[in-house]
């Protein structure tokens, strides 16, 4: 007879990543639902219009490096395209 590995298994069961109590599955538990008052709660904080715009301008700031490089690349390709078919 071979002998069986009894090696321990290294997966992880226990961690999870969402709620699993859910009504209607077999394991669901009412008595475990979250209190409305846990800190879970998020909220909504007052912008001024300074800095709404102040954000609207660093959104523009992060994406416009990748609009110029998706733009020049497009014009490049463009370009030589032409270069190609029109000589």
């Amino acid at each position: 007879m071979a002998k069986k590995n009894k090696k321990p298994d290294d997966l992880d069961m226990e961690t999870t990543f969402a709620d699993m109590n859910v009504e209607g599955f077999r394991w669901y538990d009412p008595t475990l639902k979250k209190r409305k008052d846990s800190g879970m709660k998020r909220h909504r904080q007052k912008v001024s219009r300074k800095e709404y715009w102040m954000m609207v301008r660093a959104a523009f700031a992060a994406y416009l490096p990748v609009f110029v490089i998706v733009i020049l690349v497009f014009g490049i390709m463009a370009l030589i395209a032409w270069l190609w078919v029109g000589v």
